[in-house]
């Protein structure tokens, strides 16, 4: 029954989006790719954000009416990455190969984009935009030319977060943990960049277990993590295996004190492990720099994500990611893979008109384009300026979970992370 069920999510995630009754659509579609894990440790991940672009793009379409976006109605083929590599890689390769589809938005955690973008969307000349894969080696990918300019994330890197999420815990009186980390490209990586800026700011680490995702289970792993009795828990991971580990880490008698990275701020996993457990729950997500389209997307978003409020894991970037392709190909005028890769740039640099998300600050953006006068989306996480590498910088959000809920409990900026880092030894 479990089964079915899923199936028919998945298959419900993946429908095209319908136009509004009054707004005139093109016969013809412009087919955006997407890669996201809608199965497996990051599935939730992947849902929320496949009904982010499903937004997103009925609010571009309804904007473009009859006209469409380069004269087509734009519309998002869905494919399950189901968290494994080679699977997203062969999922890519089809919408690649065989739909011949430009422009791929996905994966969402990097141990996905990663193999994406090496084996499929820079060799092919893809354009591919991701919403929430943080790991520093895509930067180092970039700058070493392997993604050929074709790759752009709406998330900043871990490079900064781990930063973060060291001087959160320290501030939080988190003197003394222990690390337990999923072992994978972004796991491994938040993990050293954590480790590198906790210890030279006075933390200590008792010890550091990997784990493997989707085991039935965990006692292994956290009972060789309790040695020395650690004062609290650093779990690194996705919200499915996160709950199963939590769950163990307190039947097994370890301190009720935890941090944890952004993508387990998940109702999903509070539910799961209960909430009673985690009023000492800490941690750190990429932040947003507040702008009406933030409001906007606050009251259209939970309205009809089938669940999802606006704040789960990746939809305020999935979001964002689609707007900007979407306008990039308006701004390219043409569905081809070079051009839009210009366009990104031209959408979101400073200097242009500013406009927001919605069919209203679309239609704004569609008025301008037409006009050739230049355009600046500020999207929901805010205004968007990517560097030479495709990557944005931005706050973070810093969190504590509260009578079952994820509270924010302040803003940390990426200048004050900066200067955090400026005062590490080299």
């Amino acid at each position: 029954m479990r089964k079915t069920s899923l199936s028919l999510a998945v298959l419900a995630l993946a429908s095209a989006t319908a136009l509004p009754a009054f707004a005139q659509a093109p016969s013809c579609r412009h087919n955006v790719g997407m890669v996201v894990s809608l199965t497996g440790p990051a599935g939730r991940f992947g849902q929320a954000a496949s009904k982010s672009v499903e937004l997103a793009f009925r609010d571009l379409n309804a904007a473009a009416g009859a006209g469409g976006i380069a004269g087509c109605q734009l519309v998002h083929e869905v494919r399950d990455a189901q968290s494994q590599g080679a699977v997203a890689v062969d999922q890519a390769r089809q919408l690649v190969d065989l739909r011949k589809t430009p422009v791929i938005i996905g994966g969402i955690i990097s141990s996905v984009s990663i193999p994406i973008v090496t084996s499929v969307t820079a060799p092919a000349g893809v354009v591919q935009v991701s919403p929430a894969s943080t790991s520093p080696t895509l930067t180092k990918m970039a700058a070493e030319g392997q993604t050929k300019g074709w790759f752009f994330r709406t998330i900043t890197s871990d490079a900064l977060q781990g930063t973060a999420a060291a001087k959160y815990a320290l501030d939080q009186g988190m003197r003394e943990l222990a690390v337990i980390h999923v072992n994978n490209d972004f796991g491994v990586n938040m993990l050293a960049e954590f480790r590198k800026a906790y210890e030279a700011l006075g933390g200590k680490v008792t010890s550091v277990t990997p784990y493997n995702q989707s085991q039935p289970s965990y006692a292994a792993e956290v009972t060789r993590a309790l040695n020395g009795e650690p004062k609290a828990l650093y779990l690194i991971g996705y919200p499915g295996d996160g709950t199963t580990i939590l769950r163990t880490w307190i039947q097994q008698g370890g301190a009720q004190r935890f941090l944890m990275n952004d993508g387990m701020n998940s109702a999903d996993l509070i539910k799961g492990v209960g909430p009673q457990y985690l009023g000492n729950a800490f941690g750190t997500s990429s932040g947003t720099a507040r702008s009406p389209s933030t409001d906007y997307f606050g009251r259209a978003y939970p309205a009809m994500s089938g669940g999802f409020d606006a704040n789960a894991p990746a939809a305020d970037r999935a979001y964002d990611a689609a707007a900007i392709v979407g306008l990039a190909i308006a701004k390219a005028g043409k569905f081809e893979a070079a051009a839009i890769r210009d366009a990104i740039r031209d959408v979101t640099k400073p200097g242009g008109e500013v406009v927001h998300a919605g069919p209203e600050g679309f239609a704004r953006a569609m008025q301008l384009i037409r006009e050739r006068k230049p355009v600046r989306y500020v999207g929901v996480i805010g205004a968007v300026d990517f560097d030479k590498n495709g990557d944005i910088v931005g706050p973070f959000r810093l969190w504590r979970i509260v009578n079952g809920e994820v509270t924010t409990t302040g803003q940390m900026s990426a200048e004050e992370v900066q200067g955090v880092q400026a005062r590490l030894p080299r």
